[in-house]
């Protein structure tokens, strides 16, 4: 022993080892806390639009196939380390997923009137984000059903940033420092992703050949690059610093002009174009609830 390392220092350094040791086995038996939100227009299996609304002939089995490539990131989430999960059903009524569907270890959040819609309950507590039946952002010239929030937007740009609902969304993890580590959809929607998170991992379940006709994969296949792809993704997550801007200046883009009219109401929003409105707020939760108010509880008829 080096004269410089006394008994007593060797004691404490051997205490002070075993302290860690046990603060990450306590971290570690914590498990993981995982958020997903899952979308339809990019389940797998999912072509057409009598499947996408409640009134359609297919919808009552498109229901099914969401429910089934949700659960395929359940099942991954929860080998990957998860201890707890929540869903959020993202689309349209977001009432769509029956509870009876769902992994029973699931938590499921429900119905359209939320305040942060595709991201309702998202906060800090969460170690990472999945993304599941995600699709490709408005006036995309190829991706299935692109659109963004609803079919009254051309777009929506944030800080000089076009953004689709998953770009949205992925600044609204970031306010709350949750990494985004997975998305699964048709391929434009995949690739769109990675422009906000690059090393995401993404399961492309069909390929777009434009914005209706698609090549689906064989289901069971795809669903267990889902669930293999999400354990990976849940165990490598890492939570990084928030990132939170000084300010949002959001612009968007509808495809009427009385929206944009209706908009006016609010103080803070200013006609920037016929067509176009443009604000400016403190945080992205404001920001995007604003959003959300233009078009989805605007009536333009």
């Amino acid at each position: 022993m080096p004269h410089w390392f006394s008994k007593a220092g060797l004691v404490s350094f051997v205490i002070f080892s075993l302290a860690c040791f046990v603060m990450a086995s306590e971290a570690s038996a914590q498990g993981r806390k995982i958020y997903i939100s899952v979308d339809m227009e990019g389940i797998s299996g999912v072509v057409g639009d009598d499947q996408t609304s409640a009134g359609g002939a297919e919808y009552n089995r498109s229901r099914k196939l969401m429910a089934e490539d949700a659960n395929a990131a359940i099942r991954g989430a929860f080998e990957g380390g998860a201890t707890e999960v929540v869903v959020n059903d993202s689309h349209g009524s977001q009432r769509n997923l029956l509870p009876e569907d769902l992994d029973p270890r699931a938590r499921l959040i429900s119905h359209s009137f939320k305040r942060h819609g595709m991201v309702e309950g998202l906060d800090d507590t969460f170690d990472a984000v999945i993304f599941v039946g995600y699709h490709a952002k408005a006036d995309s010239p190829r991706g299935l059903f692109a659109h963004t929030g609803s079919g009254v937007v051309k777009d929506v740009v944030v800080n000089g940033r076009s953004a689709g609902e998953g770009g949205l969304n992925t600044l609204m993890a970031h306010w709350f420092g949750v990494p985004v580590v997975m998305i699964t959809g048709d391929d434009v929607a995949v690739e769109q992703q990675k422009e906000w998170t690059p090393a995401i991992r993404g399961v492309v379940v069909k390929r777009a050949i434009n914005m209706r006709a698609v090549e689906s994969r064989p289901l069971a296949e795809a669903r267990r690059d889902i669930q293999s792809t999400a354990k990976e993704a849940v165990a490598a997550a890492r939570k990084p610093a928030r990132e939170r801007l000084a300010s949002y200046k959001v612009r968007m883009q509808l495809r009427n002009f009385t929206i944009p009219e209706v908009a006016t109401a609010f103080r803070e929003i200013q006609i920037v174009a016929p067509d176009t409105v443009e604000f400016t707020r403190e945080s992205m939760p404001e920001a995007y609830r604003i959003v959300r108010v233009l078009y989805r509880f605007i009536n333009p008829d």
